[in-house]
């Protein structure tokens, strides 16, 4: 994919956004302003994030859920937002040893702790409408987690949430934890922390997301199937940022603590072009 030129760049339309964020994402650079028209409403973003869906040369495995800043509700008319993942950015976690999160030189990077959701079995297409007892039962697993935000470009969230939601929901990658055992139990009470670099950044848990884990897996049901993705059996859910959004760059070292169940531990390294 060849870049736009920088001219054309404040009206290209969603398809030439999509070239150029899916572009510099694949080369590993960034993207040093918004490739376009920046998208003012949730459809024109969803617009570039399905164009982009297409180009890139990738499954889509799992989708991250993020939060709606409230002063952006009333506009946008949405509490949540999604983000496609892709399967060669889910990473197992591996034992002691730290996963690696790629962040591109320039761009944006963040660590969040999150518990991660799977669906069970296929969800009906024909359903937009669900309730938050459906959506937990769809769920047949839980697992926790750390999501990589990440994007080619360093102002995506200054930007708002439109803009997010039209790179992927700012989406770098997944790294899926063991399985919570009894989640239908316990998932409120756990207890999570997220420490960098030797200091505590934020300590949470599900019930730190409006609405809890849940209601992210609940949104995620009615939006896909609006949008014509309904969702799989197999399908994994990151439910949001149950610490905060923490900012970092290559070099540092994370370990996002899930009380009771095991701690995570990250190194963020610089991206490498695929």
């Amino acid at each position: 994919m060849s870049a736009t030129p920088l001219s054309s760049l404040a009206s290209a339309g969603p398809a030439a956004i999509a070239e150029q964020f899916v572009a510099a994402r694949l080369a590993r650079r960034c993207t040093p302003d918004y490739p376009g028209r920046i998208p003012e409403t949730m459809a024109e973003a969803y617009a570039v994030q399905d164009i982009a869906i297409g180009l890139f040369p990738d499954g889509v495995v799992g989708w991250k859920v993020g939060g709606v800043p409230p002063q952006q509700r009333s506009k946008l008319g949405i509490h949540r937002l999604a983000g496609a993942i892709f399967a060669r950015n889910v990473w197992p976690y591996v034992g002691d040893t730290p996963a690696r999160l790629p962040e591109i030189e320039g761009g944006f990077a963040a660590v969040e702790a999150e518990f991660i959701a799977r669906i069970g079995a296929d969800a009906d297409p024909d359903k937009i409408d669900w309730s938050l007892e459906e959506a937990r039962a769809a769920i047949d697993k839980v697992f926790i987690g750390v999501e990589l935000a990440g994007s080619p470009l360093s102002a995506i969230n200054d930007l708002g949430s439109a803009v997010v939601a039209s790179d992927f929901g700012n989406n770098g990658g997944l790294v899926v934890g063991p399985e919570v055992q009894n989640w239908r139990e316990r998932l409120d009470d756990i207890q999570v922390e997220t420490v960098i670099n030797g200091v505590s950044v934020g300590v949470g848990g599900s019930p730190s997301l409006e609405g809890g884990a849940m209601e992210s897996v609940r949104f995620l049901l009615e939006h896909c199937a609006r949008w014509g993705r309904p969702l799989k059996a197999g399908v994994l859910i990151s439910t949001g940022a149950v610490t905060g959004v923490h900012r970092v760059h290559a070099g540092d070292e994370a370990v996002c603590v899930f009380k009771g169940i095991a701690d995570l531990q990250c190194s963020v390294v610089r991206a490498e072009a695929e």
